[in-house]
């Protein structure tokens, strides 16, 4: 499958009801506050922090590679009276009409890119869509393997109309060379004798620091901090890093 195609289907369909925490705007809102405006969200998915920020009138824009999700968003958006622009693109493809004060990932979504030559390339995109002076927000995490015991145990919800949802871990693979944990995901949805389930797999791939740090110079990015996501210094080992960005040149050609 596609990475772009993941959040599409049954996947978005039960998304919600499943989502297991919402992000805190919060720490979104100061950053673009400080960064500056324009924003950006990438992967903005069905409009968490998105529609709360554009609700507090801050002028931030979303991008996301799921039409499916994106419906939900301008769904959710309309439900709440708030406007927003969203724009249908893959990460790593970007061509907004305007550049921006703020770019930020509310999560580590920059994880789901399959390799490092799809993370360049978004960082590419990053550089050339960041106004002079802007920053970028990238977390970055390293997947810890899923407990063999966690392994076919489903997470459940009830769904519009009282189906029954439900997600579960059903298979893993991990290549520590590669840097990339593919799980794969059952999703279920059952309703009286109406039942739907579909296996996908989830693939995150994951950086060390001076990997994602060298991506990110080829790219003319550099890292300006390192920190945990409350902001505060951390090791290098840390499994959560949040790196700060800045454009510093165009970017270097290969070859």
């Amino acid at each position: 499958m596609d990475p772009a195609d993941f959040y599409t289907g049954i996947v978005a369909e039960i998304y919600g009801p499943l989502k297991s925490f919402s992000q805190d705007p919060e720490p979104y809102a100061v950053f673009v506050q400080q960064a500056g405006l324009p924003a950006l969200e990438l992967g903005c998915g069905d409009g968490d922090p998105l529609l709360e920020l554009r609700r507090r009138g801050l002028d931030v824009d979303g991008v996301d590679s799921s039409a499916d999700m994106l419906e939900r968003l301008r769904r959710r958006a309309g439900e709440q009276g708030v406007q927003v622009t969203v724009f249908h693109q893959r990460m790593e493809a970007l061509s907004l009409p305007r550049r921006y004060g703020a770019i930020f990932l509310a999560g580590p979504t920059f994880t789901l890119l399959p390799d490092d030559a799809t993370a360049l390339a978004a960082l590419r995109g990053i550089r050339a869509h960041l106004a002079d002076g802007g920053t970028v927000l990238v977390p970055l995490f390293t997947p810890a393997p899923t407990p063999a015991e966690q392994i076919g145990v489903a997470r459940t919800a009830v769904g519009p109309g009282g189906a029954e949802l439900r997600v579960s871990v059903v298979a893993e693979q991990r290549d520590e060379v590669a840097r990339t944990q593919t799980m794969l995901l059952r999703y279920e949805r059952h309703h009286g004798s109406d039942s739907v389930i579909e296996d996908r797999p989830w693939t995150m791939h994951w950086y060390t620091r001076e990997r994602f740090e060298e991506l990110a110079a080829t790219a003319g990015l550099a890292v300006t901090a390192v920190t945990d996501s409350g902001g505060k210094r951390v090791s290098d080992g840390a499994d959560v890093l949040h790196f700060r960005l800045q454009a510093v040149c165009p970017p270097r050609r290969q070859g």
